[in-house]
């Protein structure tokens, strides 16, 4: 095996692909990347058991072909290391990978390609095609509201949802949700759902460039598969049935609250400061035209502060995470936005007051 490949065409599939590869691995192997020249075409691969991503790039020339894992670390530090220029020669000498560039010389230690794991096919269900940033948006607005490391295993992703032509993203960790939905091209006409593993949406979204160029999502029983421009990404799916989100998304507030998303935003991140680093909770007091907004934590350091905002309803007292709504705040993007509320025992309703599609939802606590 042999090739040549500019430093500039390498550096960013080889990033991405080295990315979804863990550094701690049970099995070597799973600690390196695969690389296949063939023809003008080099495809390299990374996986974690759980996820594969295949980057292919156009070589400067014809490969001598073959096949071989390397360490997938080291072989982005190298390349990284090297003169934005510079042209890269790897070549299989026995066991061994040697790099050239320039007049710098590395030789890396390799691994069988037969060894490396190959993650099933997908038996397909059905597929959808959307621009990237359609994607894009609905996991940067639901993203974070995914769970971490927790029990109810099926909470540590994000839902996707396919029905009469709408794609929906949920995701919860059992004090918030977050819920966005966007046109996208299916036949389904009953509700499909499917839950990507956390670590699989992140990669995801690493992929997806944000502009028009279609996204193919093809679905399968244990696996999804996205196509998106020169890679192509696969993830197993959790196994596991989410919530109804429909059930935790409070209907019928009767106090509806208008206030500038970045006045609210900055007030809450000050108030934070002194709140319980542990559970930071902060109070909200609401009188008519005015909010404020008070914290205390174990040392006796308090916080408060008032901001005028678009309110008439009777006086209401409510606890909230801080953390979730500054996380709300900072991903809406109407200037605008409104709390719907009904008592301080129920769950808010937030939304940007001139956006469609994205709800969100924050549990109140006891303060």
């Amino acid at each position: 095996m042999r090739f040549v490949i500019s430093r500039e065409a390498l550096i960013k599939p080889l990033q991405l692909v080295a990315g979804v590869v863990e550094r701690r691995q049970t099995l070597p192997v799973l600690s390196n990347i695969l690389l296949v020249a063939e023809g003008d075409q080099l495809s390299m691969t990374g996986t974690d058991l759980e996820v594969e991503l295949v980057g292919r790039v156009t070589l400067d020339e014809p490969a001598q072909p073959g096949s071989i894992t390397v360490p997938a670390r080291k072989l982005m530090d190298i390349c990284k290391s090297l003169p934005d220029n510079a042209i890269i020669e790897m070549k299989l000498e026995e066991s061994k990978v040697v790099i050239k560039a320039g007049r710098s010389r590395f030789s890396l230690t390799t691994l069988p390609a037969t060894e490396f794991p190959n993650v099933e096919d997908c038996d397909q269900s059905y597929e959808l095609s959307l621009p990237q940033e359609k994607l894009r948006h609905l996991i940067d607005q639901t993203g974070f509201s995914m769970a971490q490391q927790d029990v109810r295993y099926y909470l540590n992703g994000l839902m996707i949802e396919v029905s009469d032509g709408m794609l929906r993203t949920v995701a919860t960790d059992g004090h918030r949700l977050a819920t966005s939905v966007t046109v996208a091209q299916t036949a389904n006409e009953t509700a499909e759902q499917i839950i990507i593993p956390r670590k699989g949406i992140l990669e995801l979204a690493r992929l997806l460039q944000g502009h028009e160029n279609p996204v193919k999502l093809v679905v399968g029983s244990s696996h999804v598969r996205a196509h998106v421009d020169d890679f192509i990404f696969t993830s197993k799916l959790v196994d596991g049935k989410f919530p109804d989100y429909q059930r935790v998304i409070p209907r019928g507030g009767d106090k509806t609250v208008l206030g500038n998303r970045q006045e609210l935003r900055q007030v809450f991140s000050r108030i934070a400061i002194l709140s319980n680093e542990k559970y930071r909770g902060v109070r909200l007091t609401l009188t008519s035209g005015f909010l404020k907004v008070m914290a205390n934590n174990p040392e006796q350091e308090e916080a408060e502060e008032t901001i005028a905002i678009d309110y008439q309803g009777d006086s209401l007292e409510i606890g909230f995470n801080v953390n979730y709504l500054i996380d709300v705040l900072s991903i809406i993007n109407s200037d605008i936005v409104r709390f719907t509320l009904s008592d301080s025992n129920s769950s808010a309703l937030v939304e940007g007051y001139d956006e469609e599609g994205s709800v969100f939802v924050v549990m109140p606590m006891r303060m």
